[in-house]
């Protein structure tokens, strides 16, 4: 469970998020929408560790960053807008770093990321560097260094960035799947119809607060129209100062 609770926090001088408070419970997946510019990305980063908070907290199954960092990170699987691998690096020895890192058996960690290697179609390629991977295969090899840790809170940055409708698709199944299992998940993202569809709950930012929360019922109540989808709510807040 992700637990933000009164969080303040942005850039050096430069505060972005005000006062903020929302959870993402066990087996939940909660949508992070709002305009550019809203705080999503500093949402994350918070959460993530990239950026440490003015004021407020920040919890994942009872533990933050402060108490213990090492426990913290382990608890988070990260899917970035943007790819970001290591040049020098095979597939193989991606998935071998990631296992180092979080304390896996390099074995067990293959094993893990076989389903995954198959249904992206990958299982040939893990000697291929990732220059010779093209952006929506760089997705493909991120989304699996998130799987393969096994995390309590999946964290997914415009994830269907890149991805052909296949990978789509079989992102989604993978995250059913995750939430059946009682894994918190946080997607920030624009394609608005597909969250509608995936997401239990959402949290609308809005010039770094809170406008609305809750289940896409919630959010029409808010918004005062019964019958909005959540692209119409998005284009309301456009008319909001």
């Amino acid at each position: 469970m992700l637990k933000i609770e009164n969080l303040t926090g942005g850039y050096i001088n430069i505060p972005v998020l005000k006062d903020i408070t929302f959870s993402v419970d066990d087996g939940q997946l909660v949508g992070l929408i709002g305009l550019n510019g809203a705080g999503k990305s500093t949402t994350i980063n918070e959460i993530i560790g990239l950026l440490r908070p003015y004021k407020g907290s920040i919890k994942i199954d009872g533990v933050s960053l402060e108490e213990d960092p090492t426990a913290y990170r382990k608890k988070i699987g990260f899917i970035p807008e943007t790819p970001s691998l290591y040049e020098e690096l095979t597939l193989a020895e991606h998935i071998e770093t990631i296992a180092m890192a979080y304390d896996i058996e390099v074995s067990e960690a293959l094993e893990r990321a076989q389903p995954l290697l198959k249904t992206y179609r990958l299982l040939d390629r893990l000697d291929w560097y990732p220059s010779q991977f093209s952006k929506g295969m760089k997705q493909k090899v991120m989304i699996i260094c998130a799987f393969i840790i096994d995390p309590s809170l999946f964290i997914l940055d415009e994830p269907f960035l890149g991805l052909d409708p296949l990978a789509i698709s079989d992102l989604i199944a993978y995250l059913e799947v995750e939430k059946e299992k009682g894994k918190s998940i946080l997607m920030s993202t624009h394609v608005l119809d597909s969250a509608e569809k995936m997401c239990d709950a959402f949290v609308i930012l809005h010039q770094g607060e809170i406008r609305a929360q809750g289940t896409l019922s919630d959010l029409r109540a808010t918004f005062g129209n019964p019958k909005a989808s959540l692209n119409d709510i998005y284009l309301a807040l456009t008319t909001e100062v």
